[in-house]
């Protein structure tokens, strides 16, 4: 057993390692996380058809009625509010169509017409009526209203999931990017990488030299493979506490989109850009979490990268295709 394949086993255990890791990390810190993104990013919509119903029941007096606002600061606001409200309940709109156009002017009139609110595309097309949970309002960013299993009919577990699936796209598109960089560089730049192919490409810390980053050995020449997985879990666990917790750039930060310091482009500032970046990011992420899902098939399947199967399939499609290599396993160490 030579050392390039040592090293590539053991490389993969201790990728596999990291990943339980942080995962624990993760899954230690669910309760927090979860109730952070609760707090934080709960349903607009969902929160303001709750509140109202829990109150269309209930019957106070006039008196009351003043008392309550006379010990509310924003007095004004709700005696304006209470009055618009019941104009367009008696113009003929129901309380969650109310809450929806609410939410729509806030995250933005243009974005919200084309990705958010009732009238935003749908999974099914023209053919999505009737298959739209009452739940998936158009609030959020992705929401074309497909949720078969109910996996999102809890708001608590809707924001779990919300949040989770965002943290993933991230780290795909970083991924994948990362997976195919390498191989492009090497195989059309001509730029010297010992090893290209993403998931061989850590064998080579156990190789004579090391491993240069991007075959620059002054980028990062790195030489320990616990150095590297001790870095690994410090920086990525320490991104994820500070993500929850919050930390010196600011505390009480939406987990999601924290915005001020981690938005030095000002990307945010205009609310339609940043309703419609929130979708491009969503739908990016997605494609890019199917993408890092292909490599492994296809590492597993033909032993090689995705840009060497790219330049494959396009010289020769009929015979190099997902169906001509479903059964193939050419994967060794």
């Amino acid at each position: 057993m030579d050392i390039k394949r040592v090293g590539l086993i053991a490389s993969v255990a201790l990728n596999a390692l990291l990943l339980i890791g942080v995962c624990s990390i993760s899954m230690g810190n669910g309760k927090v996380a979860s109730g952070v993104a609760i707090s934080r990013s709960g349903s607009m919509v969902n929160s303001a058809v709750r509140g109202v119903s829990a109150l269309s029941g209930k019957k106070i007096s006039a008196e009351q009625g003043r008392a309550i606002l006379s010990h509310s600061p924003k007095a004004n606001l709700l005696v304006k509010t209470g009055a618009i409200t019941n104009k367009l309940v008696k113009s003929g709109m129901s309380i969650p169509e109310i809450a929806q156009q609410v939410t729509c002017q806030k995250i933005g009139g243009a974005a919200c017409q084309e990705w958010y609110g009732p009238d935003r595309a749908l999974w099914l097309g023209p053919f999505s009526e009737g298959s739209v949970p009452s739940y998936l309002t158009g609030e959020f960013p992705g929401d074309y209203g497909w949720d078969t299993q109910g996996l999102s009919a809890d708001p608590n577990t809707f924001a779990a999931y919300r949040e989770t699936e965002v943290i993933h796209a991230r780290w795909a598109m970083l991924g994948a990017l990362g997976c195919v960089t390498p191989e492009l560089l090497a195989k059309y730049s001509g730029v010297p990488i010992a090893e290209p192919v993403w998931f061989k490409a850590g064998s080579q810390i156990f190789a004579e030299g090391g491993l240069d980053y991007l075959g620059n050995p002054s980028l990062v020449h790195a030489q320990s493979i616990l150095a590297i997985l001790a870095c690994q879990v410090i920086l990525m666990g320490g991104a994820e506490a500070y993500r929850v917790n919050g930390g010196p750039a600011g505390e009480g930060l939406d987990a999601i989109n924290p915005g001020g310091a981690f938005d030095p482009l000002g990307l945010a500032d205009d609310p339609d850009t940043f309703a419609e970046l929130k979708v491009k990011e969503i739908k990016n992420g997605r494609l890019a979490m199917f993408s890092m899902l292909g490599f492994y098939v296809q590492a597993i399947s033909t032993g090689k990268g995705p840009v060497e199967n790219w330049a494959e399939h396009i010289a020769d499609p009929s015979g190099v295709n997902g169906l001509t290599l479903a059964t193939a396993t050419k994967f060794t160490p």
